[in-house]
């Protein structure tokens, strides 16, 4: 690999599965517009209990040859773009999931993964590679999911007030401005049966929350188009919801009230299985 490493770098996992060629393809798009080095990995493990050594020896030969050139294919596959970005490969035997996680905290801006994966990058949004990188990354992280090749529609953010939705909204104007989209910005609320206030007054404080936390983002992007929804349900059904017309959906890493346990619990659970399109969840740059 000769490649001078970019803090401003993008990171992608790759196995050669459909899925991962889109979590490619999303990657290098996102490259494009935010002038970023992408750097497309391979990471694969090989475990043949019970095989001889020397036949342990000549797998493990044809596994390396086969990692290297489907990052070969697939860094060739981005430069046929003709964009001009910087763009390099990686191949490692590692467990994925470290491996990327080391990767991203070595400076990256975002890590992206497939929804779905084969090989190296197994199960990669069900099974318990992305699990342990949606959970303990310390950069963003990108599910390509959906409709992956949307260009259009807006940039849909869930907004609690919490640090960490504060992440996702600087995450979603950044976006939607690299983008030239709109933000729609949604706070969802649950009602109780037995409202201590009118319903009115329950949806007058949710605004006001909601146009708080809106409030400085709107003076730094004025060249943004904002909408901001008040949403009575379940956080997860609204932005589930949403996803249908947005080209991305953004969410914090945790929060409270409305997107509580987002990461951990049912909510963050529910995006990266079911939105219809790629899903970002905000964890917060943290220094190496």
């Amino acid at each position: 690999m000769n490649a001078t490493v970019s803090e401003h770098r993008i990171v992608v996992g790759y196995d050669g599965s459909d899925e991962a060629r889109w979590a490619v393809d999303w990657a290098a798009a996102e490259a494009e517009r935010t002038g970023s080095q992408l750097q497309i990995v391979n990471a694969y493990q090989i475990s043949w209990p019970g095989a001889y050594y020397v036949a342990v020896a000549e797998q493990i030969t044809a596994a390396r040859e086969v990692a290297e050139r489907l990052v070969t294919e697939i860094v060739a596959r981005v430069r046929e773009r003709g964009t001009g970005i910087d763009v390099f490969g990686v191949s490692v035997e590692a467990p994925p999931a470290s491996t990327l996680l080391d990767l991203g905290d070595a400076g990256a801006r975002m890590v992206v993964v497939g929804n779905r994966g084969a090989g190296g990058l197994t199960n990669l949004v069900m099974g318990s590679v992305s699990q342990q990188v949606a959970t303990h990354s310390r950069v963003p992280i990108v599910v390509v999911r959906g409709r992956a090749a949307a260009v259009d529609g807006p940039v849909v953010v869930g907004v609690d007030g919490s640090a960490s939705s504060d992440t996702a909204l600087a995450l979603a104007f950044e976006a939607a401005r690299a983008r030239g989209a709109g933000v729609i910005a949604i706070r969802a609320h649950v009602t109780p049966a037995q409202p201590a206030l009118p319903l009115p007054d329950v949806e007058g404080q949710e605004r006001a929350a909601l146009d708080a936390s809106l409030a400085d983002w709107t003076q730094r992007y004025p060249d943004v188009k904002v909408e901001a929804l008040v949403a009575a349900g379940r956080a997860a059904k609204v932005l589930v919801d949403v996803s249908h017309t947005a080209q991305l959906v953004v969410v914090g890493s945790r929060g409270h009230g409305g997107f509580a346990g987002l990461l951990l619990g049912s909510v963050g659970q529910q995006l990266m299985q079911h939105a219809e399109c790629p899903v970002l969840i905000a964890h917060e740059r943290k220094a190496s």
